[in-house]
């Protein structure tokens, strides 16, 4: 295996990208030389992290297009605000570099098709940093499934489930771009944490795939009552949050699974992603950490989950424990940025390709479709032209899933 350090621009370095920097920086044979974002001071504190880690200083720019024209650079992680995420990974493709960008959700159909095509033309690896696809528990239940141990899947669940109502209405002032699209749309806004490893134990773009989607908005009070009770609203920024409180999304796929997923970010409510998998032989409940398998489970009764972890814990995260968890999201963001470091050093696709990218990706706005339309159902893209009928086989490796 190839050894060489892999050199990876950050362009982005507001919150979350900081951790991802930090997180970065962690993984064996990784080099940052240069940051990007267009305001300085966030470069600046950035790198001023990067060295008391002990990196080198990296060189900083407010334009991505320098990162992409370096020789230095073998790889770009792109954590900017959501809207500019499907831009310059898709440059980041035209340049010819490996890009990761992360999550959120698409405004466009468009974005998502100009996405697959680049891809397609260039053929340079892009990948969505969707963390929670190598989350522990995630990964053993993908074992599980592939083991038969539920028997026949019929059914997943999902979400995006915790309190954001002080942190959305706040982001109007400090410019946080995920705010206004609370502020103005009506949508599953952020479904990957859920529909990522959902479409990983369903086989989604690889003999299988997602055909219709229908969504459901409530009524937005959340964060509209927290900011009457809270903040001193200044009315050129603020009229009413449009997102309802709890979007429910639910998908029919090719095989005739269905799936349920949530966007509950404006209530009172501790942090779940409320994972499910139902099938002929039994069931997986992520809410109480519980399993029920007909015939090895005592009669209508839940069993912890740590009970099953001895028999199905994936590999990667069995050495993992061994040399220790670190990074953020319990350990998920370091696994995640290992595949993502592996590839580009190995020259290989990544385990999240391109059309895995694409259909999660453009949830958002088909749910925004959706809701606009009472409901009503909408087409799913089949964004592998056919290609999901039968596929090339799936990226090999540590990481693969």
């Amino acid at each position: 295996m190839d050894k060489r350090v892999v050199r990876v621009g950050v362009i982005g370095i507001g919150g979350r990208a900081t951790e991802l920097m930090k997180t970065l920086w962690a993984v064996e044979g990784v080099a940052i030389p240069v940051l990007c974002d267009l305001i300085p001071e966030r470069m600046e504190h950035g790198a001023d992290i990067l060295v008391e880690q002990g990196a080198p200083r990296p060189e900083l720019t407010t334009d991505y297009r320098e990162v992409l024209a370096r020789e230095d650079v073998d790889g770009v992680i792109v954590a900017t605000s959501w809207n500019e995420h499907a831009e310059i990974a898709i440059a980041a493709m035209k340049a010819g570099k490996p890009v990761g960008f992360e999550v959120g959700g698409a405004s466009s159909l468009d974005q998502c098709w100009e996405l697959v095509k680049t891809w397609e033309a260039t053929r340079t690896p892009c990948m969505m940093l969707e963390n929670c696809c190598y989350g522990r528990y995630e990964l053993a239940v993908l074992n599980m499934i592939r083991d038969g141990l539920f028997g026949e899947v019929v059914h997943c669940e999902g979400g995006y489930r915790h309190n954001l109502s002080v942190d959305a209405p706040r982001g109007l002032r400090t410019g946080n771009q995920r705010a206004y699209h609370h502020l103005y749309r009506n949508a599953e806004l952020y479904p990957t944490h859920e529909i990522g490893p959902i479409s990983k134990y369903l086989d989604i773009n690889r003999g299988n795939r997602f055909l219709t989607l229908t969504s459901t908005a409530s009524k937005p009070v959340g964060l509209n009552k927290y900011v009457e009770e809270h903040l001193e609203t200044d009315p050129a920024l603020y009229h009413r949050f449009a997102l309802g409180d709890v979007v429910t999304t639910v998908l029919k796929c090719a095989r005739g699974e269905t799936v349920v997923i949530f966007h509950d970010t404006s209530l009172p409510r501790p942090y779940s992603r409320g994972n499910c998998v139902q099938g002929t032989n039994g069931i997986w409940a992520e809410i109480n950490k519980s399993i029920y398998i007909e015939g090895r489970s005592p009669a209508h009764k839940w069993e912890p989950i740590e009970e099953y972890l001895k028999e199905y814990e994936h590999p990667i995260w069995k050495e993992f424990q061994e040399k220790g968890v670190q990074g953020g999201h319990d350990g998920m963001d370091y696994l995640m940025l290992s595949a993502f470091v592996d590839s580009v050093r190995n020259g290989t696709q990544f385990p999240i390709d391109i059309y895995d990218s694409a259909v999660w990706f453009a949830i958002t706005c088909l749910s925004e479709q959706s809701i606009s339309l009472g409901s009503a159902p909408v087409a799913v893209p089949d964004f592998t032209n056919g290609k999901w009928v039968y596929r090339e086989p799936p990226f090999q490796g540590k990481y693969a899933l």
